[in-house]
C-alpha cells in the first residue's frame, strides 16, 4: 500500500511533513521546524507519530525533536550531526534503511548544505525527503560543505528515477525562479517560472518537484560539474532580484 504524505506551511517558508505508511497506518514526520504545527497537524488528522525523521541539525529541521517526543513519544532517527541540538534514539549513515510499517528508506548522504545532511528515498513510492540539499530550482547553501560535496550530493538525488516526487524543505521557489532566469534564458525554464509566479499569485505550493523537472529547468542540477557548479552557486549567493 502506498505512502501517503502531509504537506503543509510553518515558520516563515518551512513546510512540515508526516508521512503515513497505509499498509499500517504507522506515521514519520519529517524534520521538526514547528513543533506546535505538527502536534496540531497530527490532531487533526487522528494521526498518531512513530518515527522523527531528522535530515539535518539546523533548528528549523529539529528544533521541535524535544517537544514532539515528550507528547508522542515517537522515536528520533537522524544523522549524528544532530545531537549538536537533540539527543537521538538511533543514528544513521549512508546506506542505513529506515521502516515505517511496510514502508521502507534509503539513506541517503547528501551533505554539503551541512556535513552531515542526510535525505530519506521512498523507492517504491517513489518519494524523496531532502530538506535543505535540493530545493524545486534551487539547492542549498554551502554552510559547512564544499562545493565538491554538494555537487556529488545533488548528482545522487539527479540519479534518482525522474517521477521521483521530491520533498524540499522550503518554500523558496520564486526567488530560486528569479535567480534561474538570470543565468538561463531557455523556454523550459521561462515556462516553469511563469507558472512558478502564478502559483505564487494564488499563494499555492510549489513543492513537491520531481527529479525530472529539477533536471530540466534547475541552473544547479545543470551545471555538468563541481567547478562550473561553485561558480552559479557563488552567483546564488550575492543575488539580489
Amino acid at each position: 500500500m502506498p505512502l501517503t504524505v502531509r504537506q503543509f506551511p510553518c515558520l516563515q517558508d518551512n513546510y512540515g511533513f508526516l508521512a503515513r505508511d497505509e499498509a499500517t497506518g504507522l506515521v514519520a514526520c519529517i524534520d521538526t521546524p514547528d513543533a506546535g504545527a505538527i502536534l496540531a497537524e497530527l490532531d487533526k488528522l487522528g494521526w498518531s507519530l512513530s518515527l522523527i525523521l531528522n535530515t539535518h541539525w539546523h533548528a528549523d529541521h529539529a528544533g521541535g525533536n524535544a517537544e514532539i517526543k515528550a507528547k508522542t513519544g515517537a522515536t528520533i532517527v537522524g544523522p549524528s550531526e544532530v545531537e549538536k541540538i537533540s539527543p537521538l534514539d538511533r543514528k544513521v549513515t549512508d546506506g542505513a534503511t529506515v521502516e515505517l510499517g511496510e514502508t521502507t528508506f534509503q539513506v541517503i548522504d547528501t551533505g554539503g548544505h551541512t556535513l552531515g545532511h542526510i535525505s530519506y528515498f521512498d523507492a517504491d513510492d517513489q518519494i524523496a525527503f531532502v530538506g535543505d540539499t535540493l530545493f524545486a530550482l534551487g539547492c542549498g547553501r554551502l554552510f559547512e560543505g564544499t562545493a565538491e560535496q554538494m555537487w556529488a550530493s545533488l548528482s545522487k538525488l539527479a540519479a534518482l528515477p525522474d517521477d521521483t516526487a521530491v520533498y524540499c524543505a522550503h518554500e523558496y521557489t520564486a526567488s530560486n525562479a528569479r535567480f534561474a532566469l538570470s543565468v538561463d534564458d531557455s523556454p523550459a525554464l521561462k515556462a516553469r517560472a511563469a507558472e512558478v509566479f502564478a502559483a505564487r499569485a494564488r499563494d499555492e505550493p510549489t513543492v513537491p518537484t520531481t527529479i525530472a523537472l529539477e533536471k530540466a529547468t534547475n541552473p544547479f542540477l545543470k551545471a555538468g560539474g563541481a567547478e562550473a557548479f561553485a561558480k552559479v552557486r557563488a552567483a546564488k549567493d550575492v543575488f539580489r532580484g
